[in-house]
């Protein structure tokens, strides 16, 4: 039997190099910064597949004397340019004749840094130009052995370039346009074939990861959730993307900070994805794959059940125990912490504020052991020697569960006091401990208040324009993502919703503020839902926030900690009204 040779087609890779316009752009200017320096001169190429479509050069009139150095330099004078153009009629033509091309200039952030600011003079809006950087190419690609350094003059020196740079706009142009066509040869030479690849290129991909393009072949450009696995199948790394394939590609071609992921690259065997409808479902998913395989390469996310909460037990005389597991005890839990810091400050607040036995023993009708030192300082009642009672201690439990669920004013009013008592006393590491444990505190409270307005819906349904006049569909239950759809424009998204609805996950709620989702997957959803024009399709039960619930004391938070650089910051609002259903209309 004969094998069949089969050659690959570039254009599945992104936009290929040989077909994108390139315009090379060189800049003459009376200085150094667009702040106080104007452009004397522009030139510029056009050029696509190696053949240049066209030049433009024009000398601007910049409106002030050319200084004298700058004459030396380039040998532009103020002779020259008294007939020039000005800068509002030359950057017309310029952007014109750059209309539909990706920038290139060396040393690119100069040359576009004037020309956006010519743009803002003139009161004209800046095009989307993509852009190329020959410096950052130069320096990926070339060793010191063969550049000393990235100038112009070496790089043309180098690969030989046609013309010579002269520190004039259209010369300069031309020379690194004929640097640009020798970067491009090597980079082809490293597999680099698309502009999204360019974009992205790093020296530091070993030829080892390029040779291993191919297992991206075969995957979508949708969004979805990808799996690189080892030769036994094990999982390696779980990620998501919008565009499967581009994202899976740039593994092996692109620049990747992460020492970790060439390791990972180099042992990856296999890539194996699932489609998803949209960008909610895919992070879903990843958290819920990360969770199950616990990915070595995967530094977040793969044990969500190590997560921290604050419990308020349910004993005689409760007290404050920081535990990784809910239980079914009907018990107010504070949560989830990323680390047992952060959850043991939250502790220290609520005992400053409330006074909750700091002990463990558990205290029955017949326990009587002398008080320890906190009675004498009035931070217990002492029900361990019977001189609390059950009713007089509830009233703290109870406080302090109201701090959790609906309004923390309480512990946050006796911080700032005892802050400003340590204050006045120039005490400020003291008063700065304090402010760090009610941070923690009201943090948690506002995020867990966040997530529990979510969880206490049985069913809701939304819906989210896709950007194409369609509609992403999502089916949630007590915080779970149990159905994702899309709806393309033009059809009747109702029959889909209630096609999904029938179809949905059924979940059985557990205990805690979480009971059918990690924190992480109700936190995804809640910043979908936040997003923009999300409407509301269905919602059985009230989607509702505490009318003075924790999220109204963050911006106080922020503000004492100067602008928001803070521990345990949580920069989600959380509003306080109850959500409208609304029609697709």
């Amino acid at each position: 039997m004969t094998a069949t040779a089969v050659q690959g087609v570039l254009d599945e890779l992104g936009t290929p190099l040989r077909d994108t316009t390139f315009v090379v752009v060189d800049l003459e200017t009376t200085g150094g910064s667009p702040a106080t320096s104007a452009i004397t001169e522009i030139g510029a190429v056009r050029v696509k597949g190696g053949e240049v479509e066209g030049t433009f050069q024009t000398l601007v009139h910049p409106g002030a004397p050319i200084p004298a150095f700058i004459a030396v330099l380039t040998g532009i004078t103020d002779a020259m340019v008294a007939g020039a153009p000005p800068i509002d009629v030359a950057l017309p033509a310029f952007l014109e004749f750059a209309r539909g091309a990706v920038l290139v200039a060396h040393n690119s952030p100069f040359d576009l840094g004037f020309l956006k600011a010519a743009c803002a003079r003139t009161e004209r809006e800046w095009p989307a130009f993509d852009h190329v950087d020959t410096v950052t190419l130069a320096r990926r690609v070339l060793t010191r052995d063969e550049a000393p350094d990235v100038k112009l003059s070496t790089l043309a020196r180098l690969f030989r370039t046609t013309v010579q740079p002269c520190h004039r706009a259209l010369a300069d142009a031309q020379a690194t346009t004929d640097v640009l066509h020798g970067l491009l040869e090597r980079l082809g030479n490293l597999g680099v074939h698309s502009l999204e690849e360019l974009r992205t290129f790093s020296s530091l991909v070993s030829p080892g990861q390029r040779r291993k393009r191919y297992l991206a072949d075969g995957l979508p450009h949708r969004p979805g959730v990808y799996l690189f696995r080892d030769a036994t199948g094990r999982v390696l790394y779980v990620g998501t993307s919008k565009d499967l394939r581009t994202r899976v590609r740039n593994y092996f071609v692109a620049s990747e900070p992460r020492t970790r992921m060439a390791e990972m690259v180099a042992c990856a065997e296999r890539v194996d994805h699932v489609e998803c409808s949209h960008g909610l479902e895919a992070e879903v998913r990843e958290l819920r794959l990360i969770a199950e395989h616990k990915p070595r390469y995967n530094r977040r996310s793969r044990f969500p059940e190590r997560a921290l909460w604050l419990k308020l037990t349910t004993e005689r005389f409760p007290r404050l125990s920081v535990v990784r597991k809910l239980g079914d005890d009907g018990a107010t839990y504070l949560g989830p912490f990323g680390s047992l810091r952060a959850a043991e400050l939250a502790r220290a607040a609520a005992h400053e504020a409330f006074p909750i036995r700091q002990c463990t023993m558990r205290i029955t009708r017949r326990t009587a052991v002398a008080p320890c030192v906190l009675r004498e300082l009035g931070r217990c009642g002492a029900p361990c020697n019977g001189e609390e009672t059950e009713e007089a201690y509830a009233a703290h439990t109870a406080a302090f569960a109201h701090a959790v669920t609906a309004d923390p004013e309480a512990l946050r009013a006796a911080a700032v006091r005892r802050m400003g008592d340590l204050a006045a006393q120039r005490r400020y590491e003291d008063a700065a401990a304090h402010r760090d444990r009610m941070a923690a505190f009201v943090r948690a409270s506002a995020r867990q208040q966040r997530l529990a307005s979510l969880a206490a819906v049985p069913l809701l349904v939304a819906a989210q324009p896709d950007g194409k006049e369609g509609w992403h569909l999502a089916v949630v239950a007590h915080g779970r993502l149990v159905a994702a759809g899309a709806v393309p424009a033009g059809v009747d998204p109702r029959p889909h919703v209630e096609a999904l609805v029938a179809t949905a996950e059924t979940v059985r709620p557990g205990p805690g503020p979480t009971p059918c989702a990690t924190s992480e997957e109700m936190r995804a959803v809640l910043r979908w839902l936040d997003v923009g024009g999300t409407r509301l399709v269905r919602s059985d039960g009230a989607w509702a926030s505490p009318a003075r619930g924790a999220a109204r004391l963050l911006a106080g938070l922020d503000a004492a900690y100067g602008g928001g650089v803070a521990p345990f910051a949580d920069r989600r609002s959380l509003r306080t009204v109850t959500q409208p259903v609304r029609s697709f209309s």
